[in-house]
C-alpha cells in the first residue's frame, strides 16, 4: 500500500501528464508544451493577441477591449475528439481557460478599472470555446474552467535551458493575462515552490512507513526532511514580496475570479453554448488553495480532521475536486494512510518525534501566516470586495485554517513541555508566546475586516449587465 505512489510503470504519450511520483512530486511529469501545432494557429494568435500588454509593449486585445469580438470573428470551432496525446491536450487546456477566463471577465476588468467596481460578466460562453473546452476536460477529467495546476500555473511555465534545475531564474511565462512581470512573477513563484514537492513526497511516503514498521530512527528522520523542504518551500514564498508587486495584483486578478460564489459578477452563472446541456454552470476560479502541498502536511499530521464542521471547511473540501486526479487521489491516500496507522499518537509517544511534528506543524503555520499576510496587503488592503478568486469570503476563508493550526501547536506544546528527557530539543523557547500572541491578533483582524466588508455591502449597487 505505501509504495502505490512509485508509478513504475509503462509511460505512453497517452498518460496524464500529472501525476504525483517522487521524481516530479505536484509538477507534471514532462516540461509543459509552449505553443500550439500549427494546425491551432489560430487559436495560437488571438493568445499571443490577448494580454493588456503584448510582448512588443503595445496594448493588447483585453486593454482595448476587443477579445470577445475577436473570438467571435475569428476563432474556428476545432475538433478534439480524436486527440489522446495528453502534452497536446494539457496545453489546449490551459489556452482554452485562459480564452474562456478572457472571454467572460473582459467586461469585469474594463468596468473595474474605470469605476473601481465590477459589473456583470458575460453569462454566455460562445459554442467556439465552450466545447472544445468541454470536450477537452472530459479527456483529462477536468472541470471545465481555469484552475490552478492545469492552467494558470503549474502547465504553464518554461525552462529557459532545459539542462537547468527548475528555478525561478531559470523560468518564463508561456500564458498570461497582464503582461506585467508581476503576474510573471506572481505565477513563476509557485512553480519554484511546487518544484520541492518532490522531497515532500518522498518523505511523507517514508514517513506513512516507518510508522507502519515501528521505526522510530526513521520516522523521525522523514519528518526531519519534511521539516526541511517547507523550511524551503516558505524561504521561496517570501520572494513574493520582491518578485510580485502588491500594487499589481488588482491589474491581473479580475481574470482569475471564478463564476461559483461570485454573485456580484455571475448572479446567474455562465451557460456553455453549442453544448446538451444548456442550464447555468457555477466553477470555482484558480487559486494557490488547490495546491497540494498544504493539502499534504495538513493530512499527514492529520490536521484535517481538525478543522471545524462551518462553511468554511465544506469549501475546503470542495477546492480539493480542483485539482488534477492524481494530486486528489494521492491526497485521499495520505489522509487515509495517516488515519490507518496513527501517525500524530506515534509522535506523541517520544519529545524528538513530538517536536519534529511540532517543527512540521509549525511550517503549516508560517505558510499560512504569509498566505494570510499576502491576502491583507495584495487584496484587502486595496479593494473591498469581499469574495477571493475560488469564491471563498476573505476574512474568514484563509483564518479558518489558520486558526486551527495555531490551536493544535498550543496543545502539542502542553503536552511536549510536561516530557521527561527532552534533552534540549529543538523548540524555541519563546515559542508557545508567539502562538499565543498570534491567535489573539487573527481574532482582531477577523472582525476588524469583516467590518470592512459588511459596510462595503451596503454600499454597493446592482452593476449592469454585460454585453
Amino acid at each position: 500500500m505505501y509504495h502505490t505512489w512509485a508509478h513504475e510503470t509503462n509511460i505512453t504519450k497517452a498518460t496524464p501528464q500529472f501525476i504525483v511520483t517522487r521524481e516530479n512530486g505536484f509538477l507534471p511529469r514532462e516540461d509543459p508544451l509552449e505553443s500550439l501545432p500549427s494546425e491551432y494557429a489560430a487559436l495560437e494568435n488571438i493568445l499571443q493577441r490577448m494580454p493588456l500588454i503584448k510582448q512588443d509593449g503595445k496594448p493588447g486585445l483585453l486593454a482595448e477591449g476587443k477579445f470577445g469580438e475577436t473570438v467571435k470573428k475569428e476563432l474556428p470551432l476545432y475538433d478534439f475528439s480524436t486527440v489522446t496525446d495528453s502534452a497536446l491536450l494539457m496545453a489546449l487546456f490551459r489556452d482554452y481557460t485562459f480564452a474562456a477566463s478572457s472571454y467572460l471577465l473582459e467586461p469585469c476588468d474594463l468596468s473595474q478599472k474605470k469605476t473601481g467596481q465590477f459589473r456583470h460578466g458575460r453569462d454566455h460562453l460562445p459554442k467556439n470555446i465552450a466545447v472544445p473546452l468541454l470536450q477537452i476536460s472530459d479527456k483529462i477529467k477536468a472541470k471545465p474552467f481555469m484552475e490552478y495546476a492545469q492552467s494558470y500555473a503549474l502547465y504553464n511555465y518554461a525552462r529557459k535551458d532545459k539542462s537547468k534545475p527548475i528555478i525561478y531564474d531559470n523560468l518564463r511565462l508561456i500564458r498570461q493575462f497582464s503582461g506585467l512581470p508581476s503576474e510573471s512573477g506572481f505565477i513563476l513563484v509557485h512553480v519554484e515552490m511546487v518544484s520541492r514537492s518532490n522531497t515532500l513526497v518522498s518523505n511523507a511516503i517514508a514517513a506513512l512507513d516507518a510508522v507502519k514498521n515501528n521505526d522510530r530512527y526513521e520516522f523521525d528522520n522523514a519528518m526531519a526532511k519534511c521539516v526541511s523542504v517547507m523550511q524551503e518551500i516558505n524561504r521561496s514564498m517570501e520572494t513574493m514580496w520582491i518578485r510580485s508587486s502588491p500594487a499589481d495584483y488588482l491589474k491581473f486578478r479580475t481574470f482569475i475570479l471564478g463564476t461559483k460564489n461570485q454573485e456580484r459578477i455571475f448572479p446567474n452563472g455562465v451557460v456553455y453554448e453549442g453544448t446538451d446541456d444548456l442550464l447555468p454552470r457555477f466553477y470555482r476560479g484558480e487559486s494557490g488553495a488547490n495546491d497540494s502541498i498544504i493539502p499534504t502536511v495538513d493530512n499527514l499530521l492529520q490536521l484535517t480532521a481538525k478543522m471545524p464542521k462551518n462553511d468554511m471547511t465544506n469549501i475546503l473540501k470542495d477546492f480539493r475536486t480542483y485539482r488534477p486526479e492524481n494530486h486528489s487521489d494521492w491526497l485521499t491516500w495520505v489522509e487515509q494512510s495517516a488515519n490507518e496507522v496513527q501517525l500524530e499518537k506515534f509522535a506523541e509517544k517520544t519529545p524528538r518525534s513530538l517536536s519534529m511534528y511540532m517543527l512540521l506543524t509549525n511550517e503549516v503555520r508560517d505558510f499560512r501566516a504569509r498566505h494570510w499576510n499576502f491576502a491583507k496587503e495584495y487584496i484587502i488592503k486595496r479593494t473591498a470586495y469581499p469574495t477571493a478568486t475560488g469564491g471563498s469570503p476573505m476574512a474568514t476563508w484563509l483564518p479558518n485554517q489558520l486558526k486551527v493550526v495555531l490551536q493544535t501547536l498550543q496543545k502539542k506544546y502542553e503536552i511536549y513541555e510536561n516530557m521527561p528527557n527532552r534533552n534540549g530539543e529543538a523548540i524555541p523557547p519563546d515559542f508557545y508566546k508567539s502562538v499565543v500572541a498570534q491567535l489573539s491578533r487573527l481574532s482582531s483582524e477577523m472582525e476588524d475586516i469583516s467590518k470592512m466588508y459588511n459596510r462595503y455591502a451596503k454600499k454597493t449597487t446592482v452593476p449592469e449587465k454585460a454585453k
